[in-house]
């Protein structure tokens, strides 16, 4: 048996193999336009709101509350596979080695996200704060720490109660690393470094209730299957990833929608190609998502030309992707049995598409109805959709 430092070092070379895979579909050139028209206009509307936002407006508040929620979001990577509960088992005494690389891997993948978003805010803090920078950064510090903190409680909490109620100790974590926060803000030292005691306290417990308890392998691998799962549910909006298989959902308060298509024999793929885009999780999320990140935008983001941009991307990815998942459905199905022809499923799914893109158009429309040439945007979505699904193979 290898080292467990080496188990862990050739499963994460294996982990990161499979993510670098994937990202390469997903980072595209039009990903790359959206993602930098989409911050530069975050950053402009932010620089401007910043220039007239009030002396009283609660920033330490609303930046202890996201960070206190960030932080006590720290599930552990464990990469644990199902065989381990059997192969492992005679080393479960030595697995503190495997586990270690693990936590110091879940911080450092973790950590940058909560220091983002503190480091965002810090041009607000320099806003309506008498902060100085020091102190202001001896807080990204602390949150730093913190963060370390959360990522050893969550494991000895989700070791110690099997991962049962973990949104109990979420909550706990987060009120706790929320209050060390604000008063660290508020410059209230003492208060700070009460609180931060607290949630050492809490996390002690646990760790000592670890002591002498069974590793719980069922958990861990559970956990590691949901996180890839997720992962891998996000790449297979950009390419297909062979092995994910969606989940079927009825959605019986969407069962309306189907008496829009006419029963009638012609109709047969149409109805059936409907139903598949309404109850399949992969397919009716992906529209879903994707209407609504273009609809948020459209209605907060007071510059046309970056509304345009994005709406047009989305338009894109949503009408590609849509498409070659309604026609990939290579398994047997009884229609097949039945004489229709063979075009029949290519324009049923051209014309499922079309409608759910015609309803995008009008989603992000009305929700920019506010914004100057609100109807550009939906002459942008319908035009982008039809010559994707005109020049993408059938």
């Amino acid at each position: 048996m290898k080292n467990l430092r080496d188990v862990w070092s050739s499963r994460f070379m294996h982990y990161i193999g499979e993510v670098q895979k994937y990202m390469r579909f997903i980072f595209t050139g039009h990903i790359a336009i959206v993602l930098v028209f989409l911050i530069g206009a975050g950053g402009y509307q932010y620089s401007e709101w910043l220039k007239i936002v009030q002396p009283d407006f609660p920033a330490e508040v609303l930046i202890a509350v996201a960070v206190g929620i960030l932080l006590a979001f720290s599930r552990p990577t464990s990469l644990l596979r199902e065989p381990d509960q059997v192969y492992l088992l005679p080393l479960e005494s030595k697995m503190s080695q495997y586990f270690k690389k693990a936590l110091a891997w879940t911080f450092w993948s973790q950590v940058w996200v909560v220091a983002i978003v503190y480091i965002v805010s810090i041009p607000l803090l320099k806003a309506v704060t008498e902060l100085t920078t020091s102190e202001i950064w001896s807080v990204f510090l602390l949150i730093i720490i913190l963060k370390f903190l959360s990522v050893q409680g969550e494991f000895s909490y989700r070791y110690s109660e099997r991962g049962q109620m973990i949104w109990v100790d979420r909550l706990i974590r987060a009120v706790i690393f929320g209050v060390t926060v604000y008063m660290a803000l508020q410059m209230q030292l003492i208060l700070a470094i009460v609180a931060a005691a607290v949630g050492c306290v809490y996390i002690v417990i646990f760790r000592k209730k670890c002591a002498g308890e069974p590793i719980p392998y069922e958990h861990f691998v559970k956990l590691e299957q949901n996180r890839m799962m997720s992962f891998y549910r996000f790449a297979n909006y950009f390419t297909d990833v062979p092995h994910l298989r969606g989940s079927i959902r009825r959605r019986g308060w969407l069962d309306w929608l189907y008496k829009f298509v006419a029963y009638k024999k012609d109709n047969a793929q149409k109805y059936l190609v409907f139903r598949t885009f309404v109850r399949t999780d992969d397919h009716f999320y992906l529209w879903l998502r994707l209407t609504v990140i273009s609809a948020v935008i459209a209605a907060f983001v007071d510059i046309p030309v970056v509304t345009w941009v994005i709406a047009g991307a989305l338009s894109f990815a949503t009408t590609i992707q849509l498409k070659s998942a309604l026609l990939s459905s290579g398994e047997f199905r009884m229609d097949m049995l039945y004489p229709l022809p063979d075009e029949a499923r290519t324009v049923a799914v051209n014309q499922i598409v079309r409608l759910a893109m015609i309803t995008q158009a009008i989603v992000v429309g009305l929700c920019g109805i506010t914004q100057p040439m609100f109807y550009v945007t939906f002459i942008i979505i319908l035009v982008v959709s039809e010559l994707t699904s005109k020049v993408s193979k059938s």
